[in-house]
């Protein structure tokens, strides 16, 4: 069961990528500034975008409160398979065979590697100093990385920023476990009294802006394969470190989920760099739901001038 919730999250967080690009590349006149977001806030499929945002998150926090860190982060990845599907089938791109070849590839080697790797064990309360130690050492790791994306080509700085990022959203993992464990045991009032909580507001924060500057600095084939493989590393090292979760013991087997591994980060470093660089459909029949969203945009820019003359 925790597998699928880490399965639905990563849908959940397929279609919010792919709704909100929908809407906001649907804008009329291509509007900016405060015009783009009333146009977005009136656009349903750009608010859809964001309950799947919702649901992505309630499903990570259910995974990771009934399994384990070292499982779930990982499944997290399928979140590129995902959205190739939604790509093809939705958006109606033409996606190469290399492409589908290399998101079978990531499927398969992710199953081989939690299969052999057999992650287990963990304890729900982790020791103080561990979270102190583990606190400072993530939040110095993206502080450094961020401060370096502040120079260079776009490409790096891209890639800087997206593995500040991913570092972050690793520590905010810990910290929705945390808070879950915590909600569970005290309820809601009491989990806003203790610190998990404000940790991951705090966190999820400072993930979400060096987030999207690695976005807005350069492409998105360089920062989203950072984005994808450094999250799962890091959150396998902290839940060894602070839950205590660890794998098999024949170092045979886990060299075999080692090398599975391996290839997952592969292809997903393929799948990004032969999918589509654009997320524009291939053909005119393809911008359904974009078409819809500025089909909406324009009767209300239409019905607009009509309010002049009454309020003359």
């Amino acid at each position: 069961m925790v597998i699928v919730f880490a399965l639905l999250a990563a849908f959940c967080n397929a279609v919010n990528e792919a709704t909100q690009h929908v809407a906001s590349t649907a804008s009329p006149r291509r509007s900016s500034g405060w015009r783009l977001v009333v146009y977005l806030f009136r656009n349903p499929l750009w608010l859809s975008g964001w309950v799947a945002l919702i649901g992505a998150f309630v499903f990570q926090a259910l995974g990771l409160h009934f399994g384990l860190i070292s499982v779930v982060q990982p499944v997290l990845a399928t979140e590129l398979v995902f959205m190739l599907v939604l790509r093809r089938f939705w958006i109606h791109q033409a996606i190469r065979p290399i492409t589908w070849g290399a998101a079978a590839l990531t499927c398969a080697s992710l199953a081989v590697f939690i299969v052999m790797s057999e992650p287990r064990g963990g304890q729900p309360n982790p020791i103080s100093r561990h979270w102190l130690a583990a606190g400072l050492a993530c939040c110095a790791v993206a502080a450094v990385l961020a401060v370096l994306a502040r120079w260079g080509s776009p490409g790096r700085r891209a890639a800087l920023y997206a593995a500040s990022a991913a570092v972050m959203w690793a520590l905010v993992a810990t910290f929705i476990k945390a808070a879950t464990d915590t909600l569970a045991q005290f309820g809601v009032a009491g989990m806003f009294t203790h610190w998990p909580a404000y940790g991951l507001a705090l966190g999820s924060a400072a993930a979400l802006i060096v987030q999207q500057a690695a976005l807005h600095v350069g492409p998105l084939r360089v920062s989203q394969p950072f984005l994808v493989i450094v999250d799962p590393i890091v959150s396998i090292a902290l839940s060894v470190w602070l839950f205590g979760e660890h794998f098999t013991s024949d170092a045979a087997v886990l060299a075999v989920a080692a090398i599975a591994f391996a290839v997952m980060c592969a292809g997903v470093v393929v799948l990004t760099q032969t999918a589509p660089a654009t997320m524009q459909a291939d053909a005119p029949e393809a911008g359904a739901l974009a078409d819809a969203a500025r089909a909406d945009a324009a009767a209300e820019t239409d019905a607009a001038p009509a309010e002049g003359p009454q309020d003359g």
